[in-house]
């Protein structure tokens, strides 16, 4: 995985856009970032989980993922080893970041649109 693979992913999901942040990229919904790339360098990006999804992302593939280190990482902030990681690991990371940033009545109504598109007339 490339940094402009995890750039491409991230920016497919909805209402995504790409910013910067102490000089490196990020992805935001809103004004929440939920991803950002080239920290602690160029070959990380970093999601940003719930402690409880960073624990079984970590478990799952500790070749891939790991805590950024201090505060940050038991906040949920959590490191992609870009290298190791292949594009369906990734966008699910990613879309489990996103999902936690995006506002919760954009979720309710992406849900509902979806229910109503599986109901046959």
């Amino acid at each position: 995985m490339s940094a402009s693979c995890f750039r491409r992913i991230a920016l497919t999901l909805s209402d995504a856009v790409e910013s910067a942040h102490h000089g490196k990229a990020d992805f935001r919904v809103g004004k929440r970032i939920f991803a950002t790339l080239g920290h602690p360098d160029e070959n990380f990006g970093t999601v940003k989980l719930t402690a409880e999804q960073q624990q079984v992302l970590v478990e799952a593939e500790p070749d891939i993922f790991r805590p950024v280190p201090g505060g940050w990482g038991k906040q949920g902030y959590t490191n992609v080893l870009l290298a190791k990681a292949d594009a369906a690991t990734l966008k699910s990371a990613l879309v489990m970041a996103w999902q936690n940033v995006v506002p919760k009545t954009q979720l309710k109504a992406r849900a509902e649109a979806s229910e109503r598109g599986k109901k046959k007339p």
